[in-house]
């Protein structure tokens, strides 16, 4: 490894500040048969060919690969007195890396099962849990003694006898309810309530069994956490904890016992643009803006449905997905499946991924995400979705978020959770795609942000409900919008537009259409103040027969409601699904009512915009006399669904960023083409033109 990469992680090695200099990850999962297979000298120059500076390698759980003597902790049979595990942790630390040992508690095998049956899940039906991809095995249950009492032992051995920083466990949440006499026993005891038969988030069985699973795994969280620093003062315990997990635990038990966070989203699927990668920075800031977040991307391609893990993706698809994570303030980590390397060409992409954070990693350093636009992330509306569903829950975020990116308008994500006034005054803008729970407090917060002018976008069926989902009988925020709710939420509804209404900001640029797509889910609304109505509801009426399809009523009721606050803020009430269907549908009118309503609430030309003939996902970082502007060329036939074959180059896009107060000149230079670009001033804006980005560009100004 290069002397520098040495030195870089030199000041922090094995003490509490370790994880800070370890921004570079190789991941190696091992198979049980890799102790006779793979080449331990070949992954050592993998390490240093990726750039790597920290490495997360299996250790135990399921599979031991070192020589563990925790009674019924299986220890692979392809070992034969060598010690796989040991031997990477030592090539590694010669390399000056920091080391992580991955464990894996969700399955057993036949031996553990019989002497301790109470450690396997059981079904609704009362059946044990056979794993639904290898039945040779059981499942565990994660909330009762397996995980209480036998893998702490694991954690501890691995911690007192190897030279390691943390112990990261994956797939340590369990896999949804529990139905084991441990499981039924202590929810009773704990709520008075039989286990839930339902996932459904109006069901208060549900949400009581989501609250004390909360409960259970916390306490696991903090436990492990304590027995490795007992051993190693300076180590942690760190949970694969992604956005779910943050929705789901509480903040200051990750403020406390995670240093750092992980996100294990390594690859997209189906309709997923690449923008996905960078969404989860954007998430995981959005509850701990300085805590460092890693990006786990697998090598091969991720598709629920058909598992081919130990393969490899197109190489585009690979760096584009490091790539726009770190873009967004990600750590790049790579994992690999399987120690053999049958075919190596995941392997450059990867590097190339890590040499552009490399370059740019000095300016992320010195400079913070900002942006006046920020969207709410809805975790008190989302935890009580099951996880395997939550993406349901997502679509109305997903399409402003979308509408976002191809409007190139920078934004980032508050989290209800973590929301607190001096957080909103960051921003000029909240964005609510469809935050149907929030708590009075929550709705308080808001409205008096809005009393202090700041603007708001709201949509769908936000604050219809209240923090543990009861419907409400007048909005949360109706106050903060001065609308007034007639009529509860109603849907799905089919064959539903609404029409234009006027000559209004919102409505313009439809090129004389008299209505546009309406949504499937609709809240009755009127103004009580002030306001302009840019669009009405048509009334529904029939999509079949054919002959029935007409209107039979005109225009009527508020679609959206605009209106300027006392406080010189501007609001926009969309109470209708508009997110969730252009992320379903892709129709460009949606796009630009959204568009229009941001731009609109907004009030004033965006601090930094990017124009040019692409779609383009920017991020902005300040800091101080630094501006950085980073961009992620999503212009590509496979944008919407991987896996990408190549980047298609886009020509002469031109920044616009607003001159600070007091600065008088800048200079910019390109941190991926390692070249300087001339800067022109128009009107306090100074102007850059970016004459050819490929994958990804940062542009450095200085405005000293």
């Amino acid at each position: 490894m290069r002397d520098d990469v040495r030195t870089e992680t030199s000041s922090t090695l094995r003490t509490p500040e370790w994880y800070r200099t370890a921004t570079r990850w190789t991941q190696l999962t091992l198979a049980e048969d890799d102790p006779v297979k793979f080449d331990v000298s070949r992954w050592i120059n993998i390490f240093r060919e990726t750039r790597s500076n920290a490495t997360c390698l299996s250790a135990g759980g399921y599979v031991a690969y070192y020589p563990s003597k925790v009674p019924l902790h299986y220890v692979s049979r392809f070992m034969d007195g060598n010690d796989p595990f040991g031997e990477l942790v030592d090539g590694a630390r010669d390399l000056g890396m920091h080391v992580m040992a991955r464990v894996d508690p969700h399955a057993i095998h036949q031996d553990a099962a019989d002497a301790h049956p109470e450690w396997v899940a059981v079904d609704a039906t009362g059946n044990p849990r056979r794993h639904w991809a290898f039945p040779d095995v059981w499942v565990t249950c994660a909330y009762g003694d397996y995980n209480a009492s036998f893998m702490p032992e694991v954690v501890k051995e691995l911690v007192r006898d190897y030279d390691i920083d943390a112990v990261f466990a994956n797939r340590w949440q369990g896999h949804g309810i529990c139905y084991c006499d441990s499981c039924r026993s202590k929810f009773q005891a704990s709520t008075g309530m039989d286990l839930p038969t339902s996932t459904e988030a109006a069901d208060p069985v549900w949400r009581a069994w989501s609250a004390w699973r909360r409960d259970v795994l916390t306490k696991m969280v903090i436990d492990w956490d304590i027995a490795v620093k007992e051993i190693r003062p300076h180590a942690s315990f760190i949970p694969n904890m992604g956005g779910a997990s943050l929705m789901e635990f509480d903040p200051e038990l990750i403020e406390k016992h995670c240093p750092f966070l992980v996100v294990d989203h390594q690859g997209r699927h189906g309709t997923e643009p690449v923008w996905m990668a960078g969404r989860n920075g954007k998430r995981m800031r959005a509850t701990f803006r300085n805590r460092p977040a890693i990006l786990i991307t697998s090598v091969g391609p991720e598709e629920p449905l058909h598992r081919w893990k130990d393969s490899v993706n197109t190489p585009a698809e690979t760096e584009a997905w490091i790539v726009n994570g770190a873009m967004h303030g990600m750590l790049p980590w790579f994992t690999k499946f399987n120690g053999v390397v049958p075919d190596p060409r995941w392997i450059a992409p990867v590097a190339d991924g890590f040499k552009l954070h490399e370059k740019i990693e000095r300016t992320l350093a010195e400079t913070e995400p900002t942006t006046e636009i920020a969207i709410l992330d809805a975790s008190t509306t989302l935890r009580h979705w099951d996880w395997q569903s939550r993406r349901t829950a997502e679509v109305d975020e997903l399409g402003f978020y979308h509408a976002l990116v191809e409007a190139g308008l920078p934004f980032e994500f508050v989290s209800d959770h973590a929301m607190t006034p001096e957080m909103l005054d960051r921003f000029r803008l909240l964005i609510l795609p469809n935050a149907i729970c929030l708590t009075d407090g929550q709705c308080q917060m808001i409205e008096n942000w809005v009393g202090r002018g700041g603007s708001l976008v709201v949509a769908g069926e936000s604050a219809t409900q209240d923090g543990d989902a009861n419907l409400r009988d007048e909005l949360g925020l109706a106050r903060a919008l001065g609308v007034r709710m007639t009529g509860k939420p109603r849907g799905p509804v089919r064959n539903t537009y609404v029409s234009l209404n006027g000559h209004h900001p919102i409505s313009a640029g439809f090129d004389g259409a008299e209505r546009i797509i309406g949504g499937t889910r609709l809240l009755a609304v009127e103004p009580v103040e002030k306001a302009d109505s840019p669009f009405l509801y048509v009334p529904d009426f029939p999509d079949l027969p054919m002959e029935e399809v007409y209107p039979r009523e005109e225009p009527k009721g508020a679609a959206v409601i605009a209106r300027e606050t006392a406080a010189g803020g501007r609001t926009v009430h969309i109470p209708w699904n508009v997110g969730g269907i252009f992320w379903e549908v892709l129709a460009g009118d949606h796009q630009r009512l959204i568009e229009n309503a941001v731009r609109w609430a907004l009030n004033a030309e965006p601090l930094v915009q990017v124009e040019g003939d692409a779609v383009l996902d920017v991020a902005v970082r300040d800091g101080g006399d630094l501006t950085a502007v980073l961009l992620t060329n999503l212009t590509n036939p496979m944008m919407m669904k991987g896996p990408i074959r190549k980047s298609y180059p886009v020509e002469n896009q031109t920044i616009r960023a607003a001159v600070p107060n007091g600065s008088t000149g800048a200079t910019a230079r390109m941190l991926v083409a390692e070249t300087e670009v001339p800067v022109g001033f128009t009107d306090g804006f100074a102007e850059i033109t970016v004459p050819t980005i490929d994958l990804a560009e940062v542009v450095r100004i200085d405005w000293t």
